[in-house]
């Protein structure tokens, strides 16, 4: 077994840039030295507090210095994080901590009257983020902050760092253990090979930390080359764009939405910030928003992709492969993609290149299962391969496609529809904003396709109407595909990372048709 430990990523930086700033968060900056000092402070708190190697600590924290001081602490400590996403309620926080088996709660004050109820609830202590610890919690109450740990506590490789809950989209949310090795390669691979950040780089951290693409790369991937992170705990295109500028920002990494609205808030200005570095990742980004990002921003948006059982980067456009539009790029360094014939789900089968298959991933940044799932774990797997329920080609030059997810794909009359290729389409639509597209009953045809709007409030050539856009699409867009629905909406359902909830618009957009 080899010892490795994701505290390290910090640690390391520490040793190497002490007095170079980690982060800036709530107009106060933190040098590595402080940072790490601090982290070893409460992973010494933590042990005092019980918390031993292998225990599972959860974290409910916005983007804040607390978060990563308290991440850091808990791997320090030798346990495992379970990040707690800021959008569940009561029970379902229960349910993330009681069927990871987490022994305690670090718990930002704000979060509290959430995140207290359900540890006590399950009986669990509750410890605040804040520094130095302070007031009495509901459960463990303020005290004496120990000696800091002198290191961080060795782990094996192979050992769980991180546990994440998937959305749970059918079902319980399910948590997927990331190893200390899934998540040092993830991070190092996509700073280093991937993404090409540089240690002289000031990032916006603007995606949830609790979830593994704000964690991978906006955090570790960061702090593993020593460069500074900016942190803004509530996404505006407005707030961002102020940060951008107040701190010089010069990477981001962000979801659709979140370019969208960046794009929104620039609208109008002449002067805007110059950014070296554009990751988006999460969803789709349509090929129309990318193109007025670039032109707006003079820059290239590098789109990958990734999920949180991959740690979660699997593939990138960037600045060594070069951008092919409409792909996720290449597979990252030491990982393989495989598009699998859909007709054999059981066993591999790559079908030629071109041809439309499920995803199927393997290497260092594969989990090692869910965890007390092991029914689960068996069906996501084949043969050593991730199967990610995702659709795509791959070309010839390695560049893979996403074409939809499966549980996404309309059937229509029986010929399948597949939503992105329509909403890359109707983003092009003049009067629309945003655009998603789902599948809705219908008695007829099994399946409708529905366009889910929004109007673009700059459109100065009279407001689009549901009739407009379906013969609009109609023209350029086969038969079995373009929506006979429209529907318009002030703003979609987002999840905590602004991925656009699809099971939501379904789930209201039925309803709307009773």
């Amino acid at each position: 077994m080899t010892a490795l430990s994701l505290a390290a990523i910090l640690e390391g930086s520490a040793r190497k840039y002490p007095d170079e700033t980690a982060v800036i968060s709530e107009g106060e900056s933190y040098s590595y030295g402080e940072l790490w000092c601090q982290a070893l402070g409460q992973a010494a708190a933590l042990r005092v507090a019980g918390v031993a190697a292998g225990d599972v600590v959860g974290i409910m924290s916005p983007n804040v210095v607390d978060f990563p001081r308290s991440y850091y602490a808990v791997l320090a400590a030798g346990a495992v994080v379970v990040p707690v996403h800021l959008l569940l309620t009561v029970p379902e926080v229960v349910h993330v901590l009681r069927d990871s088996g987490a022994t305690m709660l670090i718990c930002h004050p704000l979060f509290l009257p959430v995140g207290g109820p359900a540890a006590e609830e399950l009986g669990l202590p509750v410890l605040t983020s804040s520094w130095p610890e302070a007031a009495d919690t509901g459960g463990t109450s303020g005290a004496p902050v120990p000696e800091p740990l002198a290191t961080y506590v060795t782990r094996q490789a192979e050992d769980p760092a991180v546990v994440f809950y998937t959305s749970g989209t059918t079902g319980q949310p399910k948590g997927a253990i990331l190893t200390h090795v899934n998540m040092v390669m993830n991070a190092t691979v996509s700073a280093v090979d991937a993404n090409d950040v540089h240690h002289e780089d000031t990032a916006l951290g603007c995606l949830p930390l609790f979830h593994v693409f704000g964690q991978t790369a906006s955090m570790n991937a960061i702090f593993r080359l020593g460069a500074t992170l900016v942190l803004l705990p509530r996404f505006s295109g407005a707030a961002a764009l102020e940060v951008i500028r107040e701190h010089h920002v010069d990477v981001f990494h962000g979801v659709p939405t979140m370019y969208i609205q960046l794009l929104a808030a620039a609208e109008g200005q002449a002067d805007l910030p110059k950014l070296r570095l554009c990751v988006s990742g999460g969803a789709a980004l349509p090929q129309a928003v990318m193109e007025r990002f670039n032109t707006a921003f003079d820059v290239t948006i590098y789109e990958g992709y990734g999920l949180s059982e991959t740690s979660p980067v699997v593939s990138t456009n960037n600045p060594h492969s070069g951008v092919k539009p409409g792909t996720v790029g290449p597979a990252i360094w030491g990982v393989d993609v495989m598009v699998n014939d859909r007709n054999t789900p059981g066993s591999l089968s790559p079908v030629p290149h071109g041809e439309l298959g499920e995803i199927l991933v393997r290497g260092h940044n594969v989990f090692a299962g869910y965890l007390g799932n092991e029914q689960a774990t068996a069906e996501a797997m084949i043969e050593g391969w991730f199967r990610t329920g995702d659709l795509g080609t791959l070309d010839d030059d390695g560049f893979l496609a996403i074409v939809d997810r499966t549980k996404d794909v309309i059937i229509r009359g029986g010929f399948n529809v597949y939503p992105r290729e329509v909403e890359e389409v109707l983003a092009r639509c003049p009067g629309i904003a945003q655009v998603a597209v789902i599948g809705v009953p219908d008695e007829e045809r099994g399946e409708e396709v529905c366009a889910v709007v929004i109007r673009d409030p700059e459109h100065d050539g009279g407001e689009v109407t549901q009739e407009s856009i379906i013969e609009w699409s109609r023209q350029r867009l086969a038969k079995h595909k373009y929506p006979r629905m429209v529907r318009f909406v002030d703003e979609f359902p987002l999840g905590p990372s602004h991925k656009i909830l699809k099971r939501e618009l379904r789930r209201s957009m039925t309803k709307h048709g009773e």
